[in-house]
């Protein structure tokens, strides 16, 4: 069957503070979610009769099909899908790459399903698959606070970003059970400035994951701002044009991976989602 490919954009956390502790175990967070043109692929045709199949890593468990039986379930549609995903964001480096797949497919199938659902309802349904879905579905960047569910839109300026994946598994779960509550404190926004704030998780990250530690050192040499996102294991600097984000990846020693993206105001299928 012939599937329509949609992109699932990535992310960068601009900071990211971890305020407090929750009693349900989550902590409290700010954070400035910032959209990239670096995107996975999520392939979709539509059955009409009600069987999901999924093409990809982690099988039936993926997001994607867990977000088509979760759509599927909230509406009633007798429908199905083929789904497929072709992964171009590293898995678990905090770019939000599982996140953004389901928050595509939800986009794609609330309305190739005809199902009509506001982008608010999806938004309360990506958040039952994980905390930055909402984000993706929300469409725009934004000022993310709770767990990072409620969201403002956040204007920011043109951006080029060099971003280095370190070839390490990060347990987002275990970061977070170590992450050191109330160090930094929640900024008043607007305005934004580039390199305001910090990221609470790197120093649990770095501590434990030498190769991050070696590739956030090697770019804050070049670029002292330089930061990790989410909670690992990716790296990242800003920069002002493409061209002094591509002289520094130009610099790359042998064996160290990454990859120049450009910042996005909106997710691709803002307007078509509607």
């Amino acid at each position: 069957m012939e599937v329509t490919w949609y992109p699932a954009p990535g992310k960068l956390n601009l900071f990211l503070h971890v305020l407090a502790r929750r009693a349900d175990g989550y902590h409290e967070l700010q954070t400035a979610f910032r959209l990239i043109d670096r995107a996975d692929r999520v392939g979709i045709a539509v059955r009409d009769y009600g069987e999901l199949r999924f093409s990809g890593i982690f099988g039936q468990e993926n997001l994607c099909v867990r977000a088509a039986r979760l759509l599927k379930a909230e509406t009633g549609t007798p429908s199905g899908a083929e789904l497929r995903l072709e992964k171009n964001l590293p898995v678990g480096g905090g770019l939000g790459g599982g996140s953004s797949d389901a928050a595509t497919v939800l986009l794609a199938l609330n309305r190739l399903w005809g199902c009509r659902l506001p982008r608010e309802k999806l938004m309360h349904i990506g958040l039952r698959l994980g905390a930055d879905v909402p984000f993706f579905i929300h469409g725009r960047n934004a000022l993310g606070e709770g767990i990072g569910e409620r969201l403002r839109p956040l204007h920011l300026p043109a951006a080029w970003y060099l971003v280095l994946v370190p070839q390490v598994p990060v347990s987002t779960k275990e970061t977070f059970a170590s992450a050191l509550t109330g160090q930094s404190k929640r900024l008043k926004i607007p305005p934004f400035f580039p390199g305001q704030g910090r990221n609470d998780l790197e120093a649990v990250v770095i501590a434990r994951y030498p190769e991050v530690a070696a590739r956030l050192a090697w770019l804050r040499q070049r670029c002292p701002q330089a930061r990790m996102t989410g909670s690992g294991a990716c790296v990242y600097a800003e920069f002002e044009t493409r061209a002094q984000a591509d002289a520094v990846q130009s610099q790359l020693p042998g064996g160290t991976s990454g990859f120049v993206a450009q910042g996005l105001a909106r997710h691709p299928l803002y307007d078509w989602a509607e």
